[in-house]
């Protein structure tokens, strides 16, 4: 039994840490045709590297082309597919039929994974994607878990099915919204969206222009369209029940930060359920230290109900230091991202490890004068941490009220 943990990668940095913190996978997406444009991406160079990083670590790189393209884009897909079947990337991510077709004539060695945006709710139309030629079907986030389990009971055994797991959640669950198109004239389906479902409203009556009339819901807040995040961490083991073979990490437009500890903690979830034991809380107690908005398990155990108190984050956490090189004896150098201090209280996180709290003792800087706070954003810097700690380690700080 199998089940692989899918994790997100905006751009190289992001990559470098799900790849380090324990992804069996990560989708990411070049210039075009992703629907994050926002996040760093990936130009053609940029892909090779990042395959070839893949190929090295011994995990997948599905590439995203799930926009939902207009005429005057289809003419440049054909060689971005073959640079795709070049690169020899493991899946494309898809949602239009068009391009469905255009990858098995172009990128036919690639496999084709159907994207959430396609709106796969039933076994009829993944059955019916399947017979088409797909490999893998990314299901809506309108599914619950016991139609999760129907849907794989009732389809072939050789279609994956992939599920999302956690991350921020559209109104529009499957992400088909168009509020973005209207309202900013930032098309949604290009990967261009504005998050107008995140804005406060109001209302105002046609004659009486400029003049706003709050709309009060049951605690006097006006986001009328807002939504929670998802979090299953607490349900890996019903997932892996369900047949579902891919557990999916949202987020490629979010923090690096985000990406090593999401997946860190779900590395540890998967790894426990697939061996029949418990998780440890210290995992659970991880993506709380991310910046997120309130949790919910989302369509999985029924309508998660309307959540209207406000659009803002959870940011409890900030990274101050990431780690470059380490001995054996814990003396390590560190590049510098928010200020801390010789005495503070900090929290050492890496590949392999459990979170460990510490004080931070005297530092020294590279040619070994005393430092007792690093203040030049990137500066590089020599401190002796608890324990070994290995590249990519991160040291963080609680920041209640930041």
């Amino acid at each position: 039994m199998s089940l692989e943990l899918l994790a997100p990668a905006g751009d190289r940095e992001r990559l470098e840490m799900a790849l380090a913190y324990g992804a069996d996978a990560v989708y990411l997406a070049g210039s075009d045709f992703g629907m994050r444009a926002f996040a760093g991406n990936f130009d053609r160079e940029g892909l090779r590297q990042a395959v070839a990083l893949c190929r090295g670590r011994g995990a997948a790189v599905h590439v995203t082309c799930n926009t939902m393209p207009r005429n005057d884009e289809m003419d440049r897909l054909p060689g971005w597919l073959e640079y795709l079947e070049e690169l020899g990337v493991d899946a494309v991510i898809l949602a239009d039929l068009g391009v469905f077709r255009l990858a098995q004539k172009y990128a036919p060695h690639v496999r084709r994974h159907v994207s959430t945006q396609a709106g796969v709710t039933n076994y009829q139309v993944a059955r019916a994607w399947h017979e088409l030629g797909a490999d893998r079907v990314i299901l809506a986030r309108e599914l619950s878990l016991e139609e999760v389990r129907e849907l794989r009971a009732r389809t072939p055994r050789e279609l994956e099915v992939e599920a999302f797991v956690h991350g921020a959640m559209c109104v529009s669950y499957s992400g088909r919204c168009l509020l973005s198109n209207y309202m900013t004239g930032r098309d949604a389906q290009r990967g261009a969206c504005a998050q107008p479902c995140r804005y406060q409203y109001a209302l105002m009556e046609e004659k009486r222009p400029g003049e706003y009339f709050p709309v009060f819901e049951e605690n006097g807040e006006t986001y009328i369209m807002n939504s929670r995040d998802m979090c299953m961490i607490d349900h890996v083991p019903e997932l892996l029940e369900a047949g579902v073979d891919s557990l999916k990490i949202e987020g490629r437009a979010k923090s690096a930060y985000y990406a090593a500890a999401v997946t860190n903690a779900y590395r540890h979830a998967v790894d426990a359920a697939l061996a029949g034991e418990p998780l440890d809380p210290v995992w659970r107690a991880e993506v709380d230290k991310v910046s997120h908005r309130p949790y919910s398990t989302g369509f999985w155990f029924g309508p998660p109900g309307q959540y209207t108190g406000d659009a803002r984050y959870i940011r409890r956490w900030q990274v101050v230091a990431v780690v470059e090189s380490c001995d054996g004896e814990g003396n390590a150098v560190l590049s510098l991202r928010n200020k801390f201090a010789a005495g503070d209280e900090l929290e050492l996180i890496g590949p392999g490890l459990d979170p460990l709290a510490f004080r931070v003792p005297r530092m020294t800087d590279l040619e070994g004068a005393p430092l007792r706070e690093p203040r030049t954003p990137q500066m590089r810097f020599s401190m002796r941490l608890p324990r070994p700690a290995p590249a990519l380690s991160i040291l963080r700080a609680c920041r209640e009220h930041s």
